[in-house]
């Protein structure tokens, strides 16, 4: 049996790009129109609260939180330098009475 190359199945659409998708951005932006028009206070009164909630997130987010350094790589590989070397480029200085 043998199958035409011009016959191949299409390629499949991520969700983002069909029309549910569309339907669901245009309902999502109504839910959350309603949502802060009619619970303003409450969501303005929240605020300050959620900054502070934010710090710990970005923490772990961004810092890929903690016991991340000694796991294997190499000290200059996160700072961009050669070993020995600070992330300014700049030599370290002598501690009092070492020489250089």
């Amino acid at each position: 049996m043998h199958h035409s190359s011009s016959l191949r199945d299409p390629e499949p659409v991520s969700f983002w790009r069909t029309r549910y998708a569309l339907g669901f951005l245009v309902l999502g932006a109504i839910a959350a129109y309603f949502l802060l028009s009619e619970h303003r206070a409450h969501f303005l009164g929240a605020l300050p609260l959620l900054l502070l909630l934010s710090c710990p997130l970005m923490h772990v987010f961004m810092h890929h939180g903690h016991g991340g350094h000694g796991d294997g790589h190499d000290a200059h590989h996160h700072h961009g330098g050669e070993p020995g070397s600070t992330a300014s480029g700049k030599p370290p200085k002598p501690k009092t009475g070492e020489q250089p």
